[in-house]
């Protein structure tokens, strides 16, 4: 798909701006919805058909919003958690039934501290003794306010309540019933999507090491999911900063057919000067290769996005 006008390209961020703010509105007021369930569902296939639209333009934007403020801050980590969870789905091949309680539990998993996470994201000073404790019981008091709004999905609730637990990592992703490899994934992709955020206490880290750390951190069970993780949406996703080996920046526009060799688009040149139209370069055909991830916070210039996803959809094209 290729975004053919500058009005194109703003209706298609705001469709995902408003799938965002949809979802927060019903991950921040759940008692109001009618029919709870049926309203996620809604929001997934929403998603889901952003996605087919365009994968890669979809990354590119989520990473974007994802990145540039913490505002909505629940609603926006829900959003990136679920489609990581759906992509991993996809390429390891989950059953349907599997692919969709991961992605609603997912879109859920935080239903019990909504307002504190959004609160959290806002503060500079660590956690409370009494947001920890809240922060500890919110997988089960999820599950518990689920059931009230009549989710009735067995595997969506278990998830929910076992994705902070450590004791899932046992066995391998193949050989655990549902359950606690759906939960196994979903921690791994929650504590993704929290490191690259921001937050007023910190700056979200870059993809890269964000990836890093959870691989660092992780048993040798979850970095399976790890692993996945990073080849779905490469070492450097579209939407996320990088440094090249001559010291320009480019932001990633695309993947290509070789892992980690993403299509991008030089925005600053060697001088720090803003590159205006930004340059295509093609890192798995030439150099300069990419020398090292940068966090959102690298890159303050204003960026012609709808540009460089046409110079992203020209790539694709002509590889």
């Amino acid at each position: 798909m290729t975004v053919q006008t500058e009005n194109e390209y703003e209706d298609l961020l705001s469709l995902w701006a408003d799938l965002e703010s949809g979802l927060g509105i019903i991950l921040g007021s759940p008692a109001s919805v009618q029919e709870f369930e049926l309203r996620v569902w809604q929001y997934d296939r929403w998603m889901t058909d952003l996605l087919k639209r365009d994968t890669d333009m979809g990354l590119y934007l989520l990473f974007q919003l994802a990145s540039n403020s913490p505002v909505g801050y629940s609603a926006s980590h829900a959003l990136v958690s679920a489609v990581l969870c759906h992509l991993i789905a996809l390429e390891i091949k989950l059953p349907q039934d599997e692919r969709d309680s991961l992605v609603h539990a997912a879109l859920t998993m935080n239903i019990a501290m909504t307002q504190l996470q959004d609160q959290m994201a806002s503060q500079l000073e660590k956690p409370s003794t009494e947001q920890h404790v809240a922060i500890r019981e919110h997988p089960a008091k999820g599950v518990v306010m689920l059931r009230s709004w009549r989710v009735v999905d067995p595997l969506w609730l278990e998830t929910i309540a076992l994705h902070h637990d450590d004791s899932t990592d046992k066995g391998g992703l193949g050989l655990v019933k549902p359950a606690v490899r759906l939960a196994r994934i979903l921690r791994v992709v929650d504590r993704y999507a929290a490191m690259i955020s921001p937050r007023k206490s910190r700056e979200g880290r870059s993809a890269t090491d964000s990836a890093r750390s959870i691989i660092s951190r992780t048993t040798e069970q979850a970095n399976e999911v790890s692993v996945v993780l990073v080849k779905v949406v490469g070492q450097c996703p579209p939407g996320t900063y990088v440094r090249l080996d001559d010291g320009q920046m480019a932001v990633v526009m695309r993947r290509s057919s070789q892992p980690n060799r993403p299509f991008v688009a030089i925005v600053i040149n060697e001088a720090g000067a803003l590159v205006n139209p930004p340059r295509l370069h093609r890192t798995a055909n030439a150099s300069p290769g990419i020398k090292s991830a940068l966090p959102p916070s690298a890159v303050r210039e204003r960026l012609n996005h709808y540009l460089i996803l046409q110079m992203g959809a020209y790539a694709a094209q002509h590889p």
